[in-house]
């Protein structure tokens, strides 16, 4: 056989096995193609410190690879070949048993995933690769993945034990005041702001804001409260009508703390009255700016809820100021304890959506109009389908940012009841 017989031979026999392995593939690779040019794009943008391929064959993951470096290359990204991705709760480990995946990165974001790699072998050769360690492992990864929160809590739920709040039933959120006398508080907010009320009895009573927001207001005498306790907490009701309600407002001789500012090129406007015992009231205002890009459609959707005073004086949502002097372990608490997710960050402060008409939010202390008080005259309730289920996962799981003592504490020492 000459050696050209032997070469044409050859070049048959490699073309026979490509045609079949194309032939038997799992992996779509015209799909793949375009999503790893996706990707490509991506980590060259920032946007993904590290990208993934799908999941291949040794066999497939060779015929791609060509294809793989020329698209990596045309973006300026490079390529690792991992056969042994890191094991998370992010997937189901099944996915990847026996397969490779190629992983898009740059600079020395591959650097970072294999230290993250380096830390789950040594929890696992001490055996101690499982519960909290495991999520903040599968966490850590999931943002070098370029992942946001609530896309790694979805994962999460679906791979592991983990829930957060949306998993039992967000109803609502009350705030919960106290107060000496609260005749004079039922007198304020029923009638001098209009709030409709929706249930009352000797020690209580319910005023619905908007929604499925409430305020509660109670008697110090039979709580677990002095009333010497600082009032650390705001409660910001959102309108339109900010001019009205400030008018009004000092035609009752109400206390104003701040007075009216209105800024056409900023963020939001508005002004601060303080009720009869000493809460602060923001009469708040958002438009549209670049720290509320998300925020400003999510209110959009909500229809106002007029006072017993008029249509004109109307309210579509509440933010529950709450005041820390470290804010990074609360964020933490907000996004991966309680899943809730980031409308707007003003840098300072954090606000997060609970339910439809109902905010949280967190204050630097140390740029807000209150300041952090280990004990407050506050609770927070949170309304769930599940309240019972909730607790008793919260008290499985609980961590740092949570103590538990038959209520449940953040580490600024607010109360939020279920």
């Amino acid at each position: 056989m000459t050696g050209f017989m032997k070469f044409a031979y050859r070049y048959l026999f490699l073309f026979l096995i490509a045609v079949i392995l194309f032939s038997c593939r799992k992996v779509d690779f015209k799909k793949e193609s375009g999503s790893f040019e996706a990707f490509s794009e991506m980590v060259q943008a920032g946007v993904k410190p590290i990208a993934l391929s799908s999941p291949m064959s040794t066999a497939e993951v060779e015929l791609f690879l060509p294809e793989a470096k020329r698209i990596a290359q045309k973006y300026g990204v490079e390529v690792f070949r991992e056969p042994n991705l890191i094991g998370t709760s992010l997937f189901d480990s099944s996915v990847v048993a026996e397969k490779e995946v190629l992983i898009l990165y740059k600079g020395k974001n591959l650097e970072a995933y294999q230290l993250l790699k380096n830390d789950v072998f040594g929890l696992m050769s001490n055996g101690d690769y499982s519960a909290s360690k495991k999520e903040a492992i599968s966490r850590a990864f999931g943002r070098l993945l370029g992942y946001p929160e609530t896309r790694i809590n979805n994962l999460l739920a679906q791979n592991s034990d983990y829930r957060d709040l949306e998993d039992f039933g967000v109803k609502g959120q009350e705030l919960i005041w106290f107060y000496r006398d609260l005749v004079v508080a039922k007198r304020f907010y029923g009638e001098t702001l209009g709030l409709k009320m929706i249930s009352e009895d000797e020690n209580s009573a319910t005023y619905q804001i908007a929604g499925d927001s409430k305020l509660v207001l109670k008697n110090i005498e039979g709580s677990n409260y002095s009333g010497r306790e600082a009032k650390s907490v705001a409660l910001a009701l959102l309108t339109d009508n900010l001019e009205t309600w400030y008018r009004y407002l000092q035609t009752k001789n109400v206390e104003i703390k701040y007075t009216l500012k209105v800024n056409p090129e900023g963020a939001h406007d508005g002004f601060v009255a303080i009720d009869p015992e000493g809460y602060l009231l923001e009469f708040e205002m958002f438009r549209m700016h670049p720290e509320n890009e998300r925020f400003i459609p999510e209110l959009k959707s909500l229809e106002p809820l007029k006072t017993n005073l008029g249509s004109e004086y109307n309210f579509y949502a509440s933010i529950t100021w709450l005041y820390y002097k470290d804010m990074l372990p609360m964020e933490n608490f907000m996004t991966q304890n309680l899943g809730l997710e980031l409308s707007a960050d003003q840098g300072w402060a954090k606000i997060y959506r609970l339910s439809n008409n109902s905010y949280l939010g967190l204050v630097d202390e140390k740029r807000g109009m209150n300041n952090f008080a280990e004990k407050k005259l506050v609770e927070v309730k949170f309304n769930l389908e599940e309240a019972e289920g909730w607790e008793e996962y919260l008290g499985k799981t609980a961590k740092d940012s949570v103590r538990l003592s038959g209520i449940f504490q953040d580490l600024g020492g607010y109360v939020f009841r279920f």
